[in-house]
This record gives structure tokens, sequence and C-alpha cells, in this order.
């Protein structure tokens, strides 16, 4: 998770953090040319990453002050830029900036899995780098990512024990859970075991409602055990390699 991101947000209006211990990743690795380099969490970190030269460096530096003085509210800000209009690609090149340093960025910060973004207006581009910047700077850690200390499986069972505070009411273990439905398709309740909980929404795993979800795209996972840390990486017992789509010859990361 994002330290500063919505879903902490959340977390913490809701005061289930109290239910919670978070641990910050260790690092953010970016993976160029077959090596891994560490993602700049600060000046200094930048200044000497090899991610860029040195004249690049200074371009960069531009850019991300652009960025990071950037207010959706204050026109000064905008530097006569409207980035509702201006795509991605076209705030990037106004700087100058390498291909290297593009995929860098729009992967490792912005997040973007792939290129798209480059196309579309400019302004959640921004608003993803300074949520990054501003996680990074929330913990003052060596990346933006927090997790729970025993697993994301750590959330819900927070919300359980907030909500069992308020009275809430739990059936465990039911079988063969169908969600039910009016005429109008709109949800009116879950009926299991010969038993229907009414209700107007549900929150539930696509795969109770195989029928209704719609195919957007796929994830690749790996379990890989090792015998070592991961090269490159300081021996961090934790971290978030960012594998860019060009790196890997890939239309994603």
């Amino acid at each position: 998770m994002m330290a500063n991101g919505s879903l902490v947000r959340i977390l913490i209006h809701t005061g289930v953090t109290k239910y919670l211990n978070f641990k910050a990743v260790d690092g953010s690795y970016v993976y160029k040319k077959k090596k891994i380099y560490k993602v700049p969490a600060t000046d200094v970190e930048a200044l000497k990453s090899p991610l860029m030269g040195l004249f690049e460096k200074r371009r960069a530096r531009k850019f991300f002050i652009y960025v990071q003085d950037y207010d959706e509210n204050d026109p000064k800000s905008h530097e006569k830029l409207d980035l509702n209009k201006v795509t991605a690609k076209e705030l990037i090149s106004k700087y100058g900036l390498e291909d290297d340093t593009i995929d860098f960025i729009g992967h490792a910060l912005a997040l973007h899995n792939e290129d798209s973004y480059l196309a579309q207006p400019a302004l959640n581009f921004v608003k993803r780098m300074k949520l990054y910047a501003e996680s990074l700077a929330r913990f003052q850690g060596g990346s933006p990512y927090i997790y729970p200390l025993y697993g994301l499986g750590e959330l819900p069972q927070a919300f359980a024990r907030l909500s069992a505070v308020y009275g809430g009411t739990y059936m465990l273990n039911k079988p063969e859970c169908k969600v039910e439905f009016d005429g109008d398709g709109k949800v009116i309740g879950v009926t299991s075991e010969g038993e229907t909980a009414k209700c107007n929404k549900v929150v539930c795993d696509p795969s109770y409602l195989s029928d209704k979800v719609k195919k957007v795209g796929k994830v690749a996972r790996a379990v890989c055990v090792m015998s070592h840390p991961i090269p490159d990486t300081n021996d961090s017992h934790s971290a978030q390699v960012i594998l860019p789509q060009k790196q890997l010859g890939r239309k994603s990361d």
C-alpha cells in the first residue's frame, strides 16, 4: 500500500488502525538492462543514482520541481499548462527527458504498468508522482510502501474486530453462498442453506459473480524460494522491484 494512499486514509478515518501494525518496505527498486537499481528516495540518492547521467539529472530535477510545486488549485504553479488537455508525453517532452528516464519515471514512480498513459491527459500522471513523493515522505523510509506486519489478511480481520465492537453479526463457513437479485438486476440478499440474508450491497470475491465479471487483464504470479537475497538490493528483508515492460519485451510490466 502507498503510505499516503486512499486505502491508508480510509483505515485512519475508520479507526481500524488500532487493530493493525504496519511495517515499511525497505526499498523500492527498478530493473534496467539486466541489473537492479534503487529508486532514489532522497535528493542525495538522486544525485548519486546511476539511472541517469549528469546532464539528464539536471533536466529531471527541473521536471521533479515542477511536479512537486504543482497545485491543481493554483494556476501560478501550472506554468501556463492545462494538464487536462496536455498529454503526459507532451509534458515530459517539454523537459527533454530521455526514453530510459521516461521509462523509469512512468513505471517506477507513477507506477503505470504500461505506456498508454503517455497519450492521456497529464494530470493523473502528475498526481500519481505526487502521491509517490508524499508517501515516501510520510514515514521517511527507503520506499513509499507499507504493509500489515502479519500480511494483507490482517485488513479484513481488523475490520471484523471493529465491526464487532459496534454489534456486527458474523456467519462463518457458510457453504454455497448465492447472491440474489431482483427483476431490475439489483442485489437484494445472499442465500445459503435455504436462508437468505437481505441487503442492498454485497462485497465479495469475483468467483461469487463469475457471470457478471468483466475480464480486463491478467496478473502473472510466481512464488520463488531463494537461497540468497535479491542481488543489488542491499540485502533488504523486503523490497518492491519494478520490471518495466520495455526491459522485458512485454506489453505491460
